[in-house]
């Protein structure tokens, strides 16, 4: 083993540990926030020690400044404002603001989608055979 290099499934057991330790962090997070608190901690120490990159999901779950657990609307405010996402932690005051363009972009793809399909129907109209004004591409108005 290379110095620095983790094998393949040392990585895989790390990411599932901290997979698991965020959700009982969630779970444990009514009951007992100071626990919750402590196991985002380890998850962040397991996340530095091998190298592994934290998952999205729970990566706007706890506070960069104060490493704390963050439930919103109990420890965190949650706004959405001009193409982002504020988080801003109640235990420290930190403000962590998040682009929130895949969102769009999902948002757009659906929308594309409801428009290319026919209601009642198994037909899917493509759309870049027709432009804004209703017209296929390769017929044009003569002058």
């Amino acid at each position: 083993m290379r110095r620095g290099k983790r094998p393949g499934w040392m990585l895989k057991i790390g990411k599932e540990r901290i997979d698991i330790l965020f959700r009982m962090a969630e779970d444990e997070f009514q009951a007992n926030p100071q626990r919750s608190h402590r196991y985002t901690e380890i998850a962040r120490n397991i996340s530095k020690k091998y190298r592994i990159r934290m998952p999205r999901k729970w990566r706007r779950r706890f506070c960069k400044k104060c490493y704390r657990f963050l439930r919103p609307g109990a420890n965190c405010t949650v706004r959405v404002t001009g193409g982002r996402v504020i988080f801003r932690c109640l235990e420290c005051g930190h403000i962590m603001r998040f682009p929130y363009t895949e969102e769009k972009k999902e948002k757009r793809r659906n929308k594309i989608e409801s428009y290319t399909n026919k209601k009642g129907t198994d037909e899917q109209i493509p759309v870049s055979t027709h432009n804004k004004c209703g017209e296929s591409r390769g017929e044009r108005k003569p002058y």
